[in-house]
């Protein structure tokens, strides 16, 4: 076991000095032969057990650079099947305490060896600037991966081919491979609501139906069942063979959700706008999205519809949440204050997508089950849900179920990448082991998101959620409290909106490690009379400067050649040294905003792993929730008692700015009051003139008032 670790280290310290020296054209590195290798091994081991430093690679030894390779492939061979063993030794060991000793817990991540190297090696690397790194063309060639038209560049991440390695042996350490084994399979990861994780099921093929089972259920054969239930009713839809209740064929969808159950749908509508086949499959029809409580959304989605034509889709998993159910309710009564308040409208227009264990509470509703209910499971999270009927319903009323097929189908691609991929070619695992890199060990506690193309402006929303409501957690999955950084905190804007908004700070303040996406087409290209580049050219010349404007910064001595006042030199420098990381993609289509998808819900799922974390549930909402109901009930004693009602809240601060807003807000709430006046949903504009000439929504004199 010694030989093996001696043999693997000598190799990498070899590999990394041989390649700073840079070698010159007479360096041949060839693989020498087991026999010599033994010899040179067995006399240079005597040497290192009397010279415990790194100069050890810079022996004299003449034939030394030949065999490093050859060194490095038989102890790295030898060091994994060592490790391999006994790691298996420590899991049983773990399991068996753990039944022994009631409460035995494994260690927390931070206090093995492996993240005591990564956390040595990190102080070197903050004495290094990428401006160095950069010109190390043997690094420079190792640090790109590619999948299916995805070209993936972290050339420009703080780390060298010897954190890979580190990180690559943590992820060993931490059994990566077999978790993410385990998730595909449908292991009940989520083990605080005992609940498998399947997204990924959500766009597995036919092939493979009969190959994942969660308690007894064919977890591919329910997918396609409801995927082609979609399919039948959405093209029925599109062709007008459905009508609403008075007899018009409907084109407009609002889609009420919240959370997973609106990013995610809205992220993939706005890329399919201008995608090429949606433009034309989109043509008469109109989708919107009901999220926020704020009955101000509810005015801005319904102000120009015609109800007799409108389609609502209720997507909710329990058919309980707080904020979707008002809106729910509050759109039901806007079909009925134009068609009656008739149970038959409700079945014509409204429509659900929600758990199969929230049935009752969708037939009370009024909904049609028997034709008008698709159902999710409780292994898809809300944040994973856009690959089932969640974002399966809306957007193919909208653009046709063919073109959301193409969506899976590129969520697919990436989904066997990151699984059956070696790990240091797997672009997900990479992505997420230098978010760990970036996060537990240089010690950053955010980054950004910028696509460089418009269509993609509600991704970083999407990825907020799902990032930090996945890995935003302060004990591992074992119930230890975590000693090291989790989580960071997303942001992102489309470029180069961006660059004129936080490129400031990005570039002279905080150091943000950030994702540019860019496409080598664009969806819709523009070459003016005259200019010499195109508009996506144009684009593309900021996605390629920024990465290198990031990484090399601008010295003093740099501005000063520039003839600059030497009182605003120091202005004028840019430190530099700040990572990125480049996926460039061949165009935004539907089949490549899958491929995005899945690439971070996975990196995502990687980062929780290596921390240990349980990334798929989300206790943390649940508290403000809870606050919330109580709150409530001291408002409905408020506005229905008669004179003052004071609330006393569970502190003096809430109590006085609770007691305000009562005060405050009173008058507005009744009819008749001075302030806002409470807003109707009814509209009677479509039955008098469209598009409507003034703004008549109602005011006080509606039925809800």
């Amino acid at each position: 076991y010694s030989f093996a670790l001696f043999a693997a280290g000598q190799g990498r310290r070899g590999q990394n000095h041989f390649r700073n020296k840079r070698l010159s054209s007479d360096d041949h590195i060839v693989v020498g032969s087991d026999e010599q290798i033994n010899v040179i091994l067995e006399n240079e081991k005597e040497s290192q057990l009397d010279h415990h430093n790194d100069e050890y690679a810079h022996t004299t030894h003449h034939n030394y650079p030949k065999v490093i390779l050859q060194a490095d492939k038989i102890g790295r061979s030898a060091h994994a099947r060592l490790m391999g063993k006994h790691q298996q030794d420590q899991h049983r060991v773990s399991e068996f305490m753990s039944k022994v000793i009631p409460g035995s817990k494994p260690p927390l991540v931070s206090s093995t060896a492996e993240w005591k190297r990564l956390e040595r090696h990190a102080e070197v690397i903050k004495s290094t600037h990428l401006r160095d790194l950069l010109k190390d063309p043997v690094r420079c060639q190792s640090m790109f991966a590619e999948h299916d038209g995805v070209y993936f560049d972290y050339s420009r991440q703080q780390a060298t081919l010897e954190t890979m390695d580190l990180l690559y042996d943590l992820a060993e350490k931490q059994e990566l491979e077999t978790r993410i084994k385990g998730m595909f399979k449908g292991e009940k990861i989520n083990f605080t609501e005992d609940r498998a994780v399947l997204h990924t099921a959500l766009r597995a093929s036919k092939d493979e139906i009969g190959t994942i089972f969660v308690d007894g259920m064919d977890v591919v054969k329910e997918v396609h069942e409801v995927l082609e239930q979609i399919k039948i009713f959405t093209e029925a839809f599109r062709s007008g063979e459905i009508k609403g209740y008075t007899g018009k064929r409907m084109r407009n969808i609002v889609s009420v959700g919240i959370g997973g159950s609106y990013l995610g749908p809205e992220f993939l509508h706005e890329v399919l706008k201008t995608e090429t086949n949606g433009v034309n499959t989109s043509l008469g029809y109109n989708l919107r999205f009901l999220a926020n409580v704020d009955p101000v959304d509810v005015e801005r989605t319904c102000a120009d519809l015609d109800p007799e034509e409108t389609l609502i889709i209720i997507v909710s998993k329990t058919f309980t949440t707080a904020e979707t159910m008002l809106n729910a309710r509050t759109m039901r009564q806007w079909l009925w204050d134009f068609m009656g308040n008739d149970i038959d409208v409700v079945k014509k227009h409204v429509v659900a997508c929600s758990s199969i264990s929230a049935l009752e509470n969708v037939k009370e509703f009024g909904i049609d089950t028997e034709k008008y209910f698709f159902r999710f499971w409780d292994w898809v999270g809300g944040r994973y849900s856009v690959c089932g009927a969640a974002g399966a319903v809306p957007i193919s009323l909208l653009y046709g179920y063919d073109l959301f097929e193409k969506f899976l189908e590129g969520a697919r691609s990436m989904d066997k990448h990151f699984l059956n991929a070696p790990i240091n070619e797997n672009i997900p695992i990479i992505m997420g082991l230098l978010g760990v890199w970036n996060s537990s060990f240089m010690g950053y506690s955010s980054r950004a998101l910028i696509p460089y193309a418009q269509a993609l402006l509600r991704l970083p929303a999407h990825i907020q959620q799902l990032d930090m409501e996945s890995n935003g957690k302060r004990i591992t999955r074992h119930g230890l409290k975590i000693d090291y950084p989790v989580g960071e905190v997303d942001f992102g804007e489309p470029g180069t909106n961006s660059q004129h908004s936080f490129f400031q700070l990005i570039h002279q303040g905080q150091t943000i490690p950030v994702d540019f996406l860019g496409f080598v087409q664009s969806q819709h290209d523009l070459l003016m009379d005259g200019e010499k580049l195109s508009s996506h050219d144009e684009l593309m010349a900021n996605f390629f400067a920024q990465p290198d404007a990031l990484a090399n910064g601008k010295t003093a001595d740099e501005v000063r050649a520039e003839g600059c006042r030497e009182e605003l030199v120091l202005h004028k420098v840019f430190d530099g040294n700040r990572p990125s990381s480049s996926l460039l993609f061949p165009k935004l289509s539907a089949y490549v905003t899958g491929q995005i998808l899945s690439l971070y819900e996975h990196r995502t799922a990687v980062q929780g792993f290596i921390w240990d974390l349980n990334s798929f549930d989300q206790w943390g909402v649940e508290l403000g929730k809870k606050l919330a109901l109580d709150i409530k009930d001291n408002l409905v004693k408020a506005r229905n008692e008669e004179g003052e009602h004071h609330i006393e809240a569970d502190n003096p601060a809430t109590t006085r700015i609770l007691n305000y807003y009562v005060k405050n807000s009173k008058d507005a709430a009744k009819n008749g009051g001075t302030g806002n006046p409470v807003t109707s949903v009814t509209r009677k504009t479509h039955r008098e003139h469209f598009p409507p000439e003034i703004h008549d929504l109602g005011g006080t004199s509606g039925r809800l008032s």
